[in-house]
């Protein structure tokens, strides 16, 4: 069977994080969309998704396709009814398509709005979406929980050290070169996986659920309330609460970050915080690409959203409920605007446009620093985002 990850509006809905991937690639709990389904299915995946992004998360189609919504979680019930389906048999929710088999004819042209010529059956499981950027760290503390149970049943924890202070160890687990000294770490209200060659460093104190994903290290003192994810080969310092980073990011430094989802190449400045909760406890509206307005989160706590790429200088103050676009330098006293559209550079004193030429020239020495290279793929989707994204930067 040929499995493919497709996208439906919950793409537009959850940019700027999916302006640089398909939604299969957010990151929540310890693994991202596409790692979950390809663990509980035991098979490779292919994405369709926005075109310009087939370059790096190409298609591939065969006689006997299984189409599945990548904004829907997995879990073993789900894939339990979804290897049920007979050809042109579709999984749905209301009027929402989940799933679908179809043929290759069926699949290049393929509408996840359209049930055209589809039986369609109603989804017996109990199903939860990745729709919004806030559900990522909403439903995070769930998806450790899932993920650590995926990951570690049936294996051994490597041994932690003795100078380690554990509350409840049976809820921890280790990979094989995870090093940590004089650290605390209470898995009561949640598990802690600490993936390979992460590494926690003297004086810390961590509350699960959390996940320390491969290569990344929590820096001196540094204060995590669960549920957390740090994506792999990042660096996180200072305090952090109920927040997701994608990977390959640093927040190194002390200040304070919550109810938050960073992507991928971002740096936190020190001494930068951002507001989490409204002064009036008033619900957080948070900008919508989809909608092009400020949008209500149903939520009391939400904090910032940062694209891919995106950086800010020491000190910097997000208010609550702001949205940073992709490859957007933020720097300057106060508080800047909630909305900073994608390559954008300045802050609350004003904006300007971070042109592509000088965005290029720090990805590929930021990205270099990890091995790494922004190849004509990586520069032909960040052309593509700062054309798509022209129209907010009216100066």
């Amino acid at each position: 069977m040929n499995y493919i990850l497709f996208d439906d509006s919950s793409w537009e809905q959850l940019l700027p994080l999916t302006f640089t991937r398909p939604v299969s690639e957010i990151r929540v709990g310890i693994l991202t969309i596409r790692e979950k389904w390809e663990k509980l299915l035991e098979e490779k995946t292919s994405t369709l998704s926005q075109g310009y992004l087939a370059v790096k998360f190409p298609l591939k189609v065969e006689a006997d396709n299984i189409l599945i919504n990548a904004s829907l979680l997995p879990s073993p019930e789900i894939i339990d009814q979804l290897l049920q389906l007979k050809p042109n048999e579709a999984l749905v929710t209301g009027d929402r398509m989940l799933v679908a088999r179809i043929d290759n004819t069926k699949t290049m042209d393929f509408k996840a709005e359209s049930l055209t010529g589809l039986k369609t059956l109603e989804i017996t499981s109990a199903c939860a979406f990745i729709d919004h950027p806030w559900h990522i760290f909403q439903l995070n503390g769930d998806e450790i929980q899932r993920d650590f149970t995926l990951i570690t049943t049936g294996r051994k924890s490597a041994p932690l050290s003795k100078t380690m202070n554990i509350i409840n160890p049976g809820n921890i687990f280790a990979e094989e070169g995870f090093k940590g000294e004089f650290a605390t770490i209470n898995a009561s209200n949640g598990p802690v996986y600490l993936g390979k060659d992460s590494e926690i460093m003297e004086g810390s104190v961590v509350r699960g659920p959390f996940a320390l994903c491969e290569h990344s290290t929590l820096k001196l003192s540094t204060k995590v309330y669960g549920p957390t994810t740090i994506g792999p080969n990042s660096k996180a310092g200072g305090e952090i609460n109920n927040s997701v980073i994608f990977g390959n990011s640093n927040k190194g430094h002390d200040g304070f970050l919550g109810n938050s989802v960073l992507g991928e190449w971002c740096n936190i400045g020190a001494d930068s915080n951002n507001s989490n909760l409204k002064n009036n406890y008033a619900i957080v509206k948070l900008w919508s690409y989809k909608e092009e307005k400020f949008i209500n989160t149903g939520l009391q706590f939400c904090g910032l959203i940062m694209g891919d790429h995106s950086k800010c200088g020491i000190n910097t103050m997000f208010n609550t409920g702001t949205v940073v676009g992709v490859n957007a330098n933020i720097f300057g006293s106060g508080f800047p605007r909630n909305f900073i559209p994608s390559f954008s550079w300045g802050g609350a004193q004003g904006l300007t446009t971070f042109t592509v030429p000088k965005a290029f020239e720090v990805a590929e020495k930021v990205m270099e620093r990890r091995n790494m290279i922004l190849d004509e793929k990586e520069k032909s989707i960040l052309l593509e985002i700062f054309s798509r994204t022209e129209k907010y930067r009216r100066w």
